[in-house]
């Protein structure tokens, strides 16, 4: 059985919190511990939502981000979950129903980058890896909470957080691409298959985004310039605009929003042919 390390920290009195989800349910956010997945469960604990967040390698890390979600005023419970691990991700979710009760919202963050690595030279190991982290890894979470949903009303949401990358190749990203082309086609078959249970399923395609995906670029000012002269908005994204498109997706508001792949990049990928 795969091990799994729960962080639980104790909640505020329900008075004292404002509803952004009904108080019976939560969201999880997978990769939480940083990134646009922080971003994401910290902006869901601002709305004093009950958040079921996951970390791979850095404990430390993930009981933080729990810590901030309880501080500003929402519940949060951090566990160590291989999402690309059937039995993992089973376990994530039992811990969640048992903290919170029904999971109804889900961010699909976790996963790996390209390695940049041609495909002579590509293991197969290293291509299994990815695709088990970016793909495998939503499939299995989709699938649990769909599961988890089947006897109780209300439907629920998922945004699963992409790439511009699944339409826009890029040179040495075979494996990276191909998990996140094959996420969009997820995503889509998803949200035709669940619309009558009322579960949206959209996803997001970030650009260039300041997280630790692009540590090179925060490192070196010289390669960031050069990075973000190739943006037609003349910048790169942070996770926080990007965290605020999922919040949408996941509100109310975006009730008739399913299917969709929303392309938040500066219009970096529309630069396509460009002089050609």
């Amino acid at each position: 059985m795969p091990r799994i390390c729960v962080i639980i920290l104790e909640p505020q009195p329900i008075a004292q919190r404002r509803r952004f989800v009904k108080v019976d349910c939560c969201a999880i956010v997978t990769g939480g511990e940083s990134g646009i997945g922080r971003a994401c469960a910290l902006a869901l604990g601002a709305r004093r939502s009950n958040v079921a967040i996951t970390y791979f390698g850095d404990e430390t890390a993930g009981a933080a981000v729990a810590g901030e979600i309880e501080r500003s005023g929402g519940r949060s419970i951090a566990c160590r979950t291989d999402v690309a691990d059937e039995a993992a991700v089973d376990a994530l979710f039992a811990a969640a129903e048992r903290a919170f009760g029904p999971v109804r919202l889900l961010v699909n963050s976790a996963g790996l980058n390209m390695s940049d690595t041609p495909i002579a030279d590509m293991s197969l190991a290293q291509f299994d890896r990815v695709l088990r982290a970016d793909l495998y890894g939503p499939f299995l979470t989709c699938r649990r909470f769909v599961r988890g949903l089947e006897s109780k009303q209300g439907g629920g949401r998922i945004v699963n957080i992409s790439s511009i990358h699944e339409r826009a190749p890029r040179s040495g990203g075979v494996e990276y691409d191909s998990a996140k082309g094959g996420l969009a086609q997820l995503t889509a078959t998803l949200a035709l298959e669940l619309a009558p249970q009322r579960i949206a399923v959209n996803a997001v395609a970030p650009g260039m985004i300041l997280t630790p995906m692009n540590q090179s670029a925060l490192d070196d000012p010289d390669e960031l310039r050069r990075k973000e002269a190739a943006i037609p908005w003349g910048r790169a994204g942070t996770a926080e605009e990007v965290a605020e498109l999922v919040l949408f997706l996941l509100s109310e508001k975006a009730d008739y929003i399913t299917g969709a792949t929303v392309t938040i990049d500066g219009a970096l990928s529309l630069t396509v042919a460009q002089g050609a």
